[in-house]
């Protein structure tokens, strides 16, 4: 009998052996489960309602099982607590808050009993195994790993890691590619997230850090940081741009991303089925960048607006088609891989519509200043464009343009500063007439023309203006006033002046 005991015992060890060896888990946890699982048939057998505990002593394999109850002054629950006085005869010296512990036998596991124990033991093991993988993989992200194609379901590829499952949904593949089940396949780590149904690893060909890895395993300067990848932009199966810069002046980042006879490049091309790769070097000044970026065009002429982030570029009439590329790629993925908004015209585009600029710049100041187009088109080929330039320009600017004397310069601001009351004043009327209150024309920074476009968004009382946020003043895209140039200080200065009469009266309260 002792033999049979001390049998069960090892074979208890072993199992828990070799289940932590098998699901890469710790001994310790199986055995946790084990103990849960002895818990469980315990109470179904003496009572769900009692406290049984069980423990397995992980060098021998005994198996203890016990009973505990609570020592307190007056039992509410009879299984579970006893009375300070039944205590003592139990324990001398009993007190309120010892716990008192009844051996029972060990137990005899029936068919249900032990198919229960499995149910526990399954799920416990299922869940370390789960958590394993997690804390393994958690880490990871943004490593290459290499897996086979277990299979796919609705589009999405599901790939063994040896000890976890990852998926390349449909829309981190690289389209037109063709994974079968048993194909060894690389992927970029994207996101390792914890669900119900255990740690989700998510897989992607498709992420321009991909193609950023890859580049590292063939290209040694890459791994060691003297080359260094600032911006990569994808069009997947398709098309790329990465831009690169060397932190050693003796290497030349380009050559070496390409290698010995585009042997380097042709690696990464070949895992990313056949996506054609433009290495472009890297620039600190978005100009030089963005015309690097749009290679092979040719570009003219650049014209950057630094707070919109948009750059105008101009190419020779023959450079449009390649410099936008098929379906736009060629200018989308340049306008990805710097972050600037790209605008491409042709130098007859931008001719023509310097010219058309030009001839209403210069009827403007025909029609305001009431002067002859020579005069007028001589002020705009000096770069005025606005009346407000005119009107408040130092008058040795004006006076220093060849053809004009200090007199003429000062008729001309005079005349200019003249338009611009009438433009108040009709905009003064306008607004008025809209219901707009002259206290919002008491804030300081707002002009007659900047009432009349609020009037114009319903904006007519301190309130109304007082309720906007800054963004919906100034945004340069949809805020009310965006052509009129305010800063963010400016649009908060005006806020606050009118939110102030909401705070008038708490001074003299408090």
């Amino acid at each position: 009998m002792a033999t049979a005991i001390s049998a069960n015992k090892m074979e208890l060890l072993a199992i828990a052996d070799a289940v932590a060896r098998e699901k890469s888990i710790d001994k310790g946890v199986v055995l946790e489960a084990m103990e849960e699982a002895i818990q469980r048939a315990a109470r179904a057998r003496y009572g769900s309602e009692n406290d049984i505990r069980a423990k397995i002593d992980p060098k021998t394999g005994d198996m203890r099982l016990w009973r505990v109850v609570e020592v307190v002054e007056l039992p509410e629950d009879l299984f579970k607590q006893i009375s300070v006085v039944d205590a003592q005869s139990r324990k001398p010296g009993a007190v309120v808050g010892d716990f008192i512990t009844d051996p029972l036998p060990p137990l005899d596991f029936g068919r249900i009993a032990a198919q229960s124990a499995k149910q526990v033991i399954v799920q416990k093991v299922r869940d370390a195994e789960r958590d394993r993988q997690f804390e393994e993989f958690k880490d990871r992200v943004g490593e290459v790993i290499t897996g086979v194609v277990k299979r796919v379901e609705f589009g999405h590829v599901v790939v063994d890691l040896g000890k976890a499952e990852g998926v390349i949904r449909r829309d981190q593949q690289i389209p037109r590619e063709t994974l079968r089940v048993g194909d060894r396949v690389r992927a970029y780590i994207m996101s390792v997230r914890r669900e119900n149904r255990g740690p989700q690893i998510f897989l992607s060909r498709a992420h321009p850090e991909f193609m950023k890895k890859l580049f590292a395993q063939e290209v040694p300067e890459i791994y060691d940081g003297v080359i260094e990848i600032k911006a990569c932009a994808r069009d997947p199966g398709s098309r790329a741009k990465i831009g690169v810069i060397s932190n050693d002046g003796s290497i030349d980042p380009v050559g070496a991303c390409v290698g010995m006879k585009g042997s380097r490049v042709q690696a990464v091309v070949q895992e990313l089925q056949g996506e054609k790769i433009d290495i472009i070097p890297w620039s600190p000044d978005p100009a030089t960048f963005i015309v690097n970026a749009l290679q092979p065009a040719e570009v003219t002429k650049v014209v950057l607006d630094e707070e919109d982030r948009r750059i105008e570029v101009v190419v020779p009439d023959d450079q449009l088609s390649l410099a936008i590329g098929r379906r736009g790629q060629n200018v989308r993925l340049a306008s990805q891989l710097t972050g600037w908004t790209i605008d491409i015209l042709t130098e007859a585009e931008e001719s023509e519509r310097r010219q058309k600029e030009f001839k209403e710049r210069s009827e403007m100041f025909i029609n305001e200043l009431d002067v002859d187009e020579t005069l007028a088109q001589l002020l705009v080929a000096e770069g005025f464009t606005e009346l407000e330039e005119v009107a408040f320009v130092e008058i040795d600017d004006l006076a220093g343009i060849e053809g004009l004397d200090e007199d003429v310069a000062q008729e001309l601001q005079s005349r200019a500063q003249e338009a611009l009351e009438r433009r108040a004043e009709k905009a003064r009327e306008e607004r008025v007439a809209l219901g707009v209150e002259d206290a919002l024309a008491a804030i300081d920074g707002l002009t007659e023309p900047m009432l009349l476009v609020l009037g114009q968004a319903g904006i007519k009382t301190l309130d109304d203006l007082a309720d906007l946020a800054t963004d919906e003043l100034i945004a340069k895209k949809d805020g009310i006033l965006k052509d009129f140039g305010l800063s963010e200080e400016e649009g908060n200065r005006i806020i606050m002046a009118a939110r102030a009469h909401w705070f008038e009266g708490e001074g003299e309260q408090g």
